[in-house]
C-alpha cells in the first residue's frame, strides 16, 4: 500500500486520484501518509489538486479541504454531492441527513458516546496471564508481553503499529503458537476471527453459518447479528465468491455466533466502509453487553476502538524487530500513552461527539500536549 501511494505521488502531475489510502496501514502510517498528502497539496508553487476517497473519517478530516458525500443504494445507483466543508460534510453524513440537498440518506444517525465500563468488568477476572515472550527465527523478531488480566464482560481494545506482535499475541492466546517463556494454560473456549480470513469453502453462506450455531435464522440471531452486519444480501452466495467486505462481515458473524468464553477479533474493520464499520461495531458491542461476553478487538480504526473498548492494551517497540505489550489499562491512560507515542491529540466534535484529530501545532493541540491530555481534553 505504501509503495503504491509513493508511486502515485512521485509522478509529476496536475491531478492526483488516491482511492483508499489507509487499508493495511496502522494509524501511525496513516498519519504519515496524510501529512505527506497535505504537504504536497499545500505547495503553492506546484499547483496540485488531489482527490482522496477514504473510509477512515479521522484521517479524511485531517487532510481534506472540502468534501463530497456519496450516497445511494449499493449495486444500484450512487449520487455525489457538491463540495461541502469537511466538518459539515462528515457531520451531515453521520447525521444521515444532507442539509443543502434536503435528503435523508440513512434512517438513523451514527452517534459517538463516551461509555462507562460495565460494572461486572471492574471486579471479576476472567483470566490472568503471566509475562510471555515469543521470537521468530534467529532473533528476527521478539515479542515480550507483560503479565496482566482480562476481566469478565469487558471489551478490551488492542492497539499498536503493524508488525509489532498484536496478531502473535492473539495466536498465543488461541494456542496456535507456543510461547518461548511463560505458560498459558487457559481453560477457555475462544472464538477467533483472524486478521487474514480464509473461508474459501465450497458452501453457501447460510449453510456455513448454520453449521456454527443452532440459533441461525432465529429472530434473536437475525436482530443481533444478521441485520447489523447486512448479511441478508449474501446468504445465498458461495463463500468463495464473496468480496473482501462481505467476507469480513461473514467472519465477524461466525465469530460472534460461536459459544465461547472469549471472543477475539483481529482487525474487524478491514475492507468495511464507514457505515459497515459502525454497524459491525454496534453488533460487537451489543453482543458483548447482552451476553455479558468478554471480547478482545485488535484494530487500527480509532473510531471503532473508541466506541467499543472499556480498557486498552498498548503495543510499542520497533516494527519487525521487537514488540512489547503493556498490561491492560484504563481507556484514558491507554489512549494517552498510545497517542503520545504518535505525537497526535484528539478532541470530540461538540455536535456529534466523534473523535477528531487536532491540527498539528494548533492552539488546542499544543495545550493538550502541555497538559498531557492527548485523548479528549475537558
Amino acid at each position: 500500500q505504501r509503495v503504491a501511494i509513493a508511486a502515485c505521488l512521485a509522478r509529476d502531475a496536475d491531478f492526483y486520484f488516491l482511492d483508499e489510502i489507509t487499508p493495511y496501514l496502522d494509524i501511525g502510517q496513516r498519519m504519515i501518509v496524510a501529512r505527506l498528502i497535505r504537504e504536497l497539496a499545500d505547495d503553492d508553487a506546484a499547483e496540485r489538486s488531489m482527490l482522496v476517497v477514504e473510509h477512515d473519517l479521522a484521517i479524511l478530516d485531517l487532510l481534506a479541504d472540502t468534501l463530497h458525500v456519496a450516497y445511494g443504494e449499493p449495486g444500484a445507483y450512487g449520487v455525489v454531492t457538491d463540495p461541502k466543508s469537511v466538518r459539515n460534510g462528515i457531520n451531515e453524513y453521520l447525521k444521515g441527513y444532507l442539509d443543502n440537498e434536503n435528503m435523508r440518506i440513512r434512517p438513523s444517525a451514527i452517534t459517538f458516546e463516551e461509555h462507562a465500563p460495565r460494572v461486572a468488568s471492574r471486579s471479576q477476572t476472567l483470566v490472568e496471564y503471566p509475562d510471555l515472550s515469543k521470537s521468530y527465527g534467529d532473533g528476527e523478531f521478539e515479542l515480550h508481553v507483560e503479565g496482566g488480566e482480562i476481566n469478565r464482560s469487558e471489551v478490551l481494545g488492542v492497539v499498536g503499529p503493524n508488525g509489532i506482535g498484536k496478531s502473535t499475541l492473539a495466536k498465543l492466546f488461541t494456542g496456535d503458537l507456543e510461547p518461548d517463556s511463560g505458560t498459558l494454560d487457559f481453560a477457555l473456549d475462544i472464538s477467533y476471527k483472524p486478521q487474514y480470513i480464509d473461508i474459501d469453502q465450497p458452501m453457501r453462506v447460510d449453510a456455513f453459518l448454520s453449521s456454527i450455531t443452532d440459533q441461525f435464522g432465529s429472530s434473536y440471531w437475525n436482530t443481533e447479528i444478521a441485520q447489523p452486519l447486512q448479511l441478508d444480501r449474501v446468504m445465498e452466495q458461495n463463500l468463495a465468491d464473496l468480496s473482501g467486505g462481505e467476507r469480513q462481515r461473514v467472519a465477524i458473524a461466525a465469530c460472534l455466533s460461536d459459544d465461547a468464553d472469549l471472543y477475539l477479533l483481529d482487525e474487524p474493520s478491514a475492507h468495511l466502509d464507514v457505515e459497515q464499520r459502525v454497524r459491525a461495531t454496534t453488533a460487537i458491542r451489543r453482543y458483548a453487553e447482552n451476553h455479558d461476553a468478554t471480547v478482545m478487538v485488535i484494530d487500527h480504526d480509532i473510531y471503532m476502538i473508541d466506541l467499543l473498548a472499556d480498557r486498552l492494551m498498548v503495543f510499542d517497540g520497533e516494527p519487525a524487530e521487537r514488540g512489547r505489550a503493556s498490561p491492560p489499562q484504563e481507556m484514558r491512560d491507554g489512549m494517552n500513552e498510545f497517542l503520545a507515542d504518535l505525537d497526535i491529540t484528539f478532541r470530540r466534535d461538540e455536535r456529534t461527539g466523534r473523535p477528531r484529530i487536532n491540527k498539528p501545532g494548533s492552539q488546542l493541540d499544543s495545550k493538550q500536549k502541555r497538559d498531557g491530555e492527548y485523548y479528549y481534553s475537558g
